[in-house]
């Protein structure tokens, strides 16, 4: 089982426990409107676009909400056996869904105030520091900063500028971070001009 299976069947799992109107780090939406995000996301990729592209909106819109008003159990059951073998995500699901599983899976866990980080676990935390290789170019891209990111052993400079600064912490913690949720644990060093300037850049797509 890969990673992305992994964290699809401990979200499964949460969203069971927590039900469909939990908080979640997603600004206003419940469990039940990230679930939904999911499925379409998987499953209907005619309305997929309209996550993205604001022309598409209207009909994203309409068939969220059919899916919204599905049987809780049903919505849940759809995300936990994975996109369907027509999908495009079916043979690519550890490249493109460990990421997103990873941070939604977070996104569930860290909305209530008693949450705390995860245990290392070496397979995902090198699958996430191998994502943050690819990506976080792109999700800090917009620094004013050069970062670097450290994790153990690992390093890597994602942006180079002036005043650096160096980020270190678990690799699921600076993923999420680079992700704009600021319910991460990680160390910023550097000058206090830079670490201020890095913690006020919008992060994310």
């Amino acid at each position: 089982m890969g990673v992305a299976k992994d964290e699809r069947a401990q979200l499964c799992d949460l969203f069971t426990a927590v039900g469909p109107d939990a908080p979640t780090l997603c600004g206003d939406w419940t469990t039940r409107d990230l679930a939904v995000h999911l499925v379409i996301r998987e499953r209907r990729l005619d309305a997929a676009p309209g996550i993205l592209l604001p022309v598409f909106s209207g009909y994203l819109d309409k068939v969220t909400k059919s899916y919204l008003d599905k049987p809780w159990e049903q919505i849940v059951e759809l995300i936990r056996t994975g996109p369907p073998v027509w999908s495009p995500f079916n043979p690519l699901d550890n490249l493109v869904n460990t990421t997103e599983y990873y941070v939604h899976h977070e996104d569930v866990r860290r909305a209530t105030p008693t949450w705390t980080p995860r245990p290392a676990d070496p397979r995902r935390d090198a699958a996430i520091w191998a994502t943050l290789g690819r990506m976080g170019k792109v999700l800090l891209r917009k620094s004013p900063v050069g970062i670097t990111l450290v994790s153990g052993e690992r390093r890597s400079t994602v942006k180079n500028g002036p005043d650096p600064v160096t980020l270190t912490g678990a690799p699921g913690e600076i993923l999420l971070w680079a992700f704009g949720r600021d319910q991460s644990v990680l160390e910023f060093e550097g000058s206090d001009t830079g670490v201020a300037r890095l913690k006020g850049l919008k992060r994310g797509f």
